[in-house]
């Protein structure tokens, strides 16, 4: 069986930024990435998506993004940077390899991958599966609701669903974002249980807030540990989408109380037809083929304390949402979760 220095398991950002760590702290990493390119998710994101930081914020370590940096880059611009950025780097990426399994072999690791086939490894980096399982909450008659459900991480456009009644659930920058552009050519609702939470693009000195976060410190204070589950983010806006909810394009109410077939019941009773329900409702973490390392809770989440597994001292974490901080899960924060994951790798490595 092979036998790899450290496995990171996951190509898109975090595994890529976590081989550059690996790599500076004089270890070989091996990616292991299921699908055929090492971009992540970020193809399968809807069409429009843009980041909300601005590009000079929105970069892995040793390889800057480019072109304006002011600009807010669009998918497409990301899945191309990402590409770049696993070319240049010193570090063996395999794609097409899908792990099913990890597995205590003495004091190192066996993984068993989709096909089969066996590695074994001194340490893993699990960088991937924060946003792996998409979140399907208990709302209320959802279960009845005979027309259309789809979660965000399946939508794409505002096309297939042009003249359509449609209810987005959720109060998160993409809940807000793709109501808004539905609400183009459909009749849109956005519901959630509380209301909307607004932080302004630039909110002082015509800065980005991105450069707040940065010169405050809370971009990287060490808000992680106190998170038991991740908070719903304020949605960053330059006024279009607070504008876009004032003109009821889409309109937000409180979540439904009941749906009977495609009867759908708000709280102040009234009853309407509806098509299709978009939950734009976050992500549970999906990393089952940790589980017999024994190395997540009982909700399947990784038990870690700012990315150090508290299972195995040679398995890190890099890129879960708030792992350490805010950002810990962005192209601005990931990489230096991924050097501090390096570093304690590296010195355990050196003393096995």
């Amino acid at each position: 069986m092979e036998r790899l220095d450290v496995a990171v398991i996951g190509g898109g950002q975090s595994g890529l930024a976590a081989a550059h760590a690996l790599r500076g702290q004089g270890l070989k990493p091996v990616v292991l990435e299921a699908s055929d390119q090492a971009a992540g998710s970020w193809p399968h994101y809807y069409d429009s998506l843009t980041l909300f930081s601005p590009a000079r914020y929105s970069s892995l370590p040793g390889l800057p993004f480019g072109g304006d940096p002011d600009r807010y880059p669009h998918r497409d611009e990301v899945v191309t940077y990402l590409l770049r950025y696993a070319d240049r780097l010193d570090a063996g990426i395999r794609t097409g390899h899908r792990v099913r399994e990890v597995r205590p072999d003495g004091d190192r690791f066996t993984l068993t991958m989709a096909d089969g086939s066996e590695v074994g490894a001194r340490a893993v980096v699990a960088a991937t599966g924060g946003f792996g399982r998409p979140k399907r909450p208990e709302l209320p008659g959802l279960d009845s609701f005979t027309g259309d459900v789809l979660h965000v991480t399946d939508y794409r456009s505002p096309e297939p669903f042009a003249g359509q009644r449609v209810v987005v659930v959720g109060a998160g920058n993409s809940a807000v974002q793709i109501a808004a552009e539905l609400a183009l050519r459909s009749r849109v609702t956005l519901a959630s249980r509380a209301p909307v939470r607004w932080f302004k693009q630039r909110p002082l000195a015509g800065k980005d807030l991105h450069f707040w976060l940065k010169i405050t410190g809370l971009d990287t204070a060490p808000l992680g540990r106190f998170q038991k589950a991740p908070a719903t983010m304020a949605v960053i806006d330059d006024g279009r989408y607070r504008a876009a909810l004032a003109a009821r394009a889409p309109d937000r109410r409180p979540l439904f109380t009941g749906i009977d077939g495609t009867e759908l019941t708000w709280q102040d009773g009234a009853t309407e037809h509806i098509d299709t329900i978009i939950l734009a409702t976050g992500y549970h973490p999906d990393l089952t083929y940790l589980a017999p390392l024994g190395a997540l809770d009982g909700q399947g989440r990784p038990r870690h304390r700012d990315g150090a597994s508290l299972a195995h001292p040679a398995l890190a974490y890099v890129g879960q949402e708030w792992q350490r901080s805010l950002s810990s899960a962005s192209l601005r924060g990931v990489g230096r979760d991924a050097q501090r994951a390096a570093r304690r790798l590296a010195a355990r490595l050196a003393t096995a």
